[in-house]
């Protein structure tokens, strides 16, 4: 299965300022995740069209002590082969990479599984999944996914009652790093760097 957003997305990964300048000036490259939680797979990860999410981003991270000085740094993906789970046909897939990943996997009580309360922040089971199907697609030579894309519902209501949380976000995750066609840093509209 291919399929092909037509054009460029434009993504934002927060990260240290460190390595955001590095990375703009063409000194260094974003490194893939590999945790064991993260909520696509491995890859590098953007938030699709929202520099203001990758800016909370890289400042929860610096709350965390993660990082010393927030920064976004842009990028023009084409996302080539994407695994768009905006488009139903993809979740089929999907549901048959779990039950085989189910079926043997380790022991039950060895299985992975996503934690983190309301938002499941720690998305264990997920990226066991999607790690499993790209091994499978792989073994089966079929033609690897260069990226995946899904919207995320997290955070508090907007506002009372409201069924949109705050949180909301396209996230785009990377696997193949020649999807990444340059770096920027995000200007404002007086073409200035932005400052949150």
């Amino acid at each position: 299965m291919q399929w092909h957003i037509p054009g460029v997305v434009l993504g934002f990964h927060g990260c240290d300022e460190t390595v955001g300048r590095a990375v703009v000036a063409g000194e260094d490259t974003l490194q893939p995740s590999r945790n064991n939680y993260d909520w696509l797979g491995n890859g590098i990860y953007f938030w699709e069209s929202s520099p203001s999410r990758a800016w909370d981003f890289a400042n929860e991270q610096k709350q965390r002590g993660r990082i010393k000085n927030p920064f976004v740094v842009g990028a023009v993906l084409d996302l080539q082969n994407c695994m768009n789970l905006m488009d139903s046909q993809y979740h089929a897939l999907l549901k048959r990479a779990h039950k085989i990943y189910m079926e043997y996997s380790l022991d039950e009580s060895e299985r992975a599984v996503n934690k983190g309360g309301r938002d499941r922040l720690l998305r264990c089971l997920d990226c066991s999944v999607f790690q499993y199907l790209h091994e499978d697609v792989d073994r089966n030579n079929e033609l690897p996914f260069d990226s995946v894309r899904c919207a995320f519902e997290e955070g508090n209501p907007t506002f009372p009652g409201s069924g949109i949380l705050d949180k909301t976000h396209i996230q785009i995750c990377i696997v193949n790093p020649a999807c990444i066609k340059g770096y920027f840093r995000p200007l404002d509209d007086d073409g200035m760097p932005v400052k949150f």
